[in-house]
């Protein structure tokens, strides 16, 4: 049994920073993709970002690319989302996913197998 928990969420004003962790317990992840999705009030979960088992390889949603880092620390077995240049429709709760079955990058939610409580992300404007 895997659990995830991510911290670092809060509200922060339009350009301004925030790193998201996510911490897994239960046992190590450290050769299965990672990513990070993110459901706004209103709409369905959208993906954000994912990180292969290596950490060599990244993806993002176009909406985030060259704001975003995703990252990991296998050591620690925690993944990173470091947000840069927020804007107010980043608002949303941000879910942290493991996957129990894929190495590479994906961006499909179905592809995860163990996911976090989420963590509340606002930007005023």
């Amino acid at each position: 049994q895997v659990q995830l928990v991510e911290s670092g969420g809060g509200l922060v004003q339009a350009g301004g920073s925030l790193r998201l962790s996510c911490a897994a317990s239960g046992r190590t992840l450290s050769s299965r993709a990672m990513g990070w999705f993110r459901q706004a009030p209103g709409k369905e979960r959208e993906f954000v970002s994912t990180i292969d088992w290596s950490g060599a390889i990244t993806y993002y949603a176009d909406s985030v690319k060259g704001r975003f880092t995703i990252s990991r620390d296998n050591a620690k077995n925690t993944v990173y989302l470091q947000m840069n240049s927020l804007k107010p429709e980043d608002t949303a709760v941000y879910y942290c996913a493991a996957s129990d079955r894929v190495r590479g990058i994906v961006a499909v939610s179905i592809a995860y197998d163990y996911w976090g409580p989420g963590a509340q992300v606002t930007v005023s404007s």
